[in-house]
């Protein structure tokens, strides 16, 4: 089974252990979602391929929307993911899931904010570090605000952000290192990032406040994949997605931290001592109808 993946860290062992239980090869190139997606589209039907995996919902749609996806029958992946975490179509299917959250300074604020709204609230001005406009995870949580609360509400917000004057730092991990070491005192980052760094050092002093817990709840984005339409292999292609959706679902979430697909599936341990939270799995099946509309809004309140 050839895979191409956006989805990268740790994901060799993971193959390995899938080649270990049924024998089944993987070959993997990886790249960046939107990279992949183009190659896949020049490749055409000469794509040695057979699935692709993103490490955002909204690149899984954009590849279904581009009819680069083939549906796939299968009663074991509708069983293990969630109907809201995978496609309509059944052209893809979630297999981890990572929270979009507010991320601050322990040692220095005592109140954090607790929407995403709130880090548009002078108090935080020349205090918030943020993802630049580029990076999908930035655009997907934009989309995701349009879909909650409609364009011009979404627009009121993100220009209250820019208007904080925050430091863009393409990178979760130095995000969260700033935070630590004072350069800002909250910012917008995945929990696994903070997974990494506190199994690193659990002191450091960087914590989670679960925004929208009254609301629609915390952005979710998702690691996801698809067989490909063009996929010379569709059968091995298949098991290999039925295989991560179910036995090697913590194989395959635990290996980067992520919250499995599957809810009744407890996380790793760091990520248990983060608390509960109530996520927004309804809007992960938007983020791609809902990608252009996010650009433009980005580009429009001045997000670098």
């Amino acid at each position: 089974v050839t895979v191409y993946t956006g989805r990268h860290y740790g994901i060799e062992p993971v193959f390995a252990a899938f080649t270990a239980e049924t024998g089944i090869d993987v070959r993997f190139t990886t790249g960046s979602d939107p990279e992949l997606r183009e190659r896949l589209l020049a490749e055409g039907d000469a794509t040695p391929a057979d699935v692709v995996m993103t490490a955002d919902a909204a690149n899984i749609a954009l590849a279904s929307a581009a009819g680069l996806l083939a549906p796939v029958d299968s009663a074991a992946l509708r069983s293990a993911v969630p109907v809201e975490l995978r496609a309509e179509d059944d052209t893809w299917f979630t297999l981890s899931r990572r929270l979009r959250v507010i991320q601050y300074a322990a040692d220095r604020v005592d109140a954090p904010p607790t929407t995403y709204a709130e880090l548009g609230d002078p108090v935080w001005a020349g205090r918030l570090c943020l993802r630049p406009s580029t990076h999908p995870y930035t655009q997907s949580l934009v989309a995701a605000m349009i879909r909650n609360d409609g364009v011009d509400a979404a627009r009121r917000v993100v220009a209250d952000w820019v208007a904080n004057d925050p430091v863009y730092i393409n990178s979760d991990t130095d995000m969260l290192r700033a935070v630590a070491a004072g350069e800002c005192d909250v910012t917008l980052a995945n929990t696994y990032y903070l997974g990494r760094l506190r199994t690193e050092d659990p002191d450091l002093p960087v914590s989670i406040a679960w925004p929208e817990q009254d609301g629609a709840g915390a952005h979710v984005n998702v690691s996801a994949a698809g067989v490909l339409a063009a996929a010379p292999n569709p059968q091995g292609a298949r098991m290999l997605l039925e295989w991560l959706a179910t036995d090697g679902q913590r194989t395959f979430s635990d290996a980067n931290l992520e919250y499995p697909a599957d809810p009744d599936l407890a996380p790793a341990d760091v990520l248990v001592g983060f608390g509960t939270f109530r996520s927004d799995t309804a809007s992960v099946r938007e983020l791609g109808v809902l990608n252009a509309a996010a650009v433009q809004l980005l580009a429009e309140v001045g997000y670098e």
